[in-house]
């Protein structure tokens, strides 16, 4: 059994509730503030401390860190192992608390000085407010990066579970007490932020405690190991966090057109991520730590096995998602967001730019898994370059499309820029290993997007029959359009693959009949 699909699928379980758990939150959000221009202020506002998270937490540091953590763990032992962590996690605190000071000062001038429309103004006061929030979460992010190199990934990925949880308790319990009015009670939500990223960052220390970890200063000026991972960050601050670039440029055009898109595209991203989460991330995550160890072992023919591996079944599991979203846009939406302050044209508008973020589904996820690739190989340059020119390509393309499209026009702009990024990056990366282990992709990808659009014109027809003989009038009405298509597409797709003898098709069906088994065998 593919150790790959138990590690990332044991992961995927917990990102699973992490990520439903983000979904009931996201309905919260949406009863509460629906898709106003509060609610733009508040998700723009969200929006930068996460990207933060994302450049030094999650993404560029965690990716440079965790291949030289193995290393120093063969090389040295875990007493310069921990040690090592502990100069990173030094210098981590240093400039995240630089970083927030001067983004603080910063927007408190701005407010003094120039007199911003009101909307405007809500957003920077609560990003003022929230901004904090990085510093908890990127060390919650670092300690998950460690904890996966050790080689757990549960117990870090239900961290995730624990922010939601807050964020939940914010909006049910402090916001009707906050105030009265929605922009005053909006910073309820943004206290729970900030507790939130604590309660995470403190979820993972229990854990990397029983792995030998202890925190203790040590000074990063002049450390070596810190000194090698920002020269190895620094472009990867680019390269890895394309995507949660592209999104925060794109928001920030959009907020400029018209204050109510992104909210709506903001819910849209949000519903994008839970298959992206619940298998592509947590595939990438654990592919990094496997790929750096064989990399640092200079295994280069099962680097190149694993990483078409891990595509196969990224593929495999994303492109019967990706079908899914989009034919069933709007059901989707209804069901889980369509009430309160989220009205009708609300669901019009999120599904509209569903719809065009789908199809680029598993190149978003692509994107992750070929990144992680690079990385593992100590390449921070190539990626970097790439996502210069996608950046700039993103940018280009939301400017010209947000206006005829509209929330359609950046979910559209980024689904392309994301084909272009995978495109390059296959490119580089089959040059840079002289060629790659692509084989068996080339002779499954046209069965599969047979069996894909087969799933898909079946579940077309499902929605069609459910939505004119039953309707979506109560809540059974559209659970019913959700599920029912859904169920009958997936039965098609997997049972296609399996007869057309796809190996990722037979290698989830074994470990599915194997967890079955084990539960059989214990009663």
């Amino acid at each position: 059994m593919s150790q790959m699909l138990k590690s990332s699928g044991a992961m995927g379980a917990a990102t699973l509730m992490s990520r439903v758990l983000g979904m009931v939150r996201e309905m919260f959000y949406s009863h509460f503030m629906g898709d106003t221009a509060v609610a733009s202020a508040f998700k723009l506002a969200f929006q930068i401390p996460n990207l933060f998270r994302r450049l030094l937490g999650e993404g560029a540091l965690t990716v440079a860190f965790i291949p030289i953590f193995k290393l120093k763990e063969k090389t040295a032992g875990q007493t310069e192992m921990w040690r090592a962590a502990n100069a990173v996690i030094s210098g981590l605190i240093i400039i995240s608390a630089a970083i927030i000071a001067a983004v603080m000062l910063g927007i408190t001038a701005a407010l003094a000085v120039h007199r911003f429309d009101t909307d405007t103004q809500l957003m920077l006061r609560l990003l003022r407010f929230m901004f904090p929030y990085m510093l908890m979460v990127c060390l919650a992010a670092i300690f998950m990066g460690m904890l996966n190199a050790r080689g757990r990934f549960f117990i870090p990925a239900l961290g995730a579970a624990v922010l939601n949880l807050v964020l939940i308790a914010s909006v049910v319990f402090l916001a009707p007490r906050w105030g009265k009015t929605l922009e005053v009670q909006i910073f309820a939500l943004a206290v729970g932020v900030l507790v939130a990223g604590t309660a995470q960052a403190l979820f993972q220390l229990p854990n990397l405690r029983r792995e030998g970890f202890r925190y203790v200063w040590v000074s990063p000026w002049k450390n070596e190991t810190v000194r090698e991972v920002v020269r190895k960050m620094l472009p990867g601050t680019i390269g890895v966090a394309a995507f949660q670039i592209n999104v925060l440029v794109t928001y920030g055009v959009a907020y400029l057109v018209d204050k109510q898109i992104v909210a709506s595209f903001d819910y849209a991203v949000r519903l994008m991520e839970l298959p992206q989460g619940v298998f592509g991330i947590s595939l990438a995550t654990f592919l990094l730590p496997t790929l750096s160890g064989l990399a640092a072992e200079k295994k280069y023919p099962e680097f190149r096995t694993t990483l078409a591996k891990g595509l196969n079944h990224l593929i495999f599991v994303n492109l019967i998602a990706s079908v899914l979203l989009l034919i069933l846009a709007e059901p989707i939406i209804r069901l889980i967001f369509e009430h309160g302050k989220f009205d009708f044209l609300s669901t019009q508008r999120t599904a509209l730019a569903l719809s065009f973020l789908a199809p680029g589904l598993v190149a978003f996820s692509v994107v992750n898994i070929l990144a992680r690739g690079f990385y593992a190989l100590g390449d921070t340059q190539t990626p970097m370059k790439i996502s210069i020119v996608c950046f700039g390509l993103n940018l280009i393309l939301a400017m010209f499309l947000v206006f005829p499209l509209r929330q359609g026009g950046l979910a559209l702009a980024n689904s392309l820029t994301a084909v272009f990024n995978v495109s390059f990056l296959f490119i580089a990366l089959r040059k840079k290993l002289k060629f790659l282990e692509m084989a068996e992709i080339r002779r499954t990808l046209g069965p599969l997007l047979i069996a894909a659009v087969l799933a898909g014109v079946a579940a077309w027809g499902a929605k069609y029959f459910w939505e004119t003989r039953i309707g979506h009038q109560n809540l059974i009405g559209k659970t019913g359009a959700v599920f029912v298509p859904m169920t009958v597409a997936a039965a098609i797709y997997f049972s296609l693959a399996i007869a057309m003898k796809i190996p990722s098709a037979h290698e989830i069906f074994d470990l599915i009949k194997e967890k079955l088994r084990l539960r059989g065998s214990k009663k």
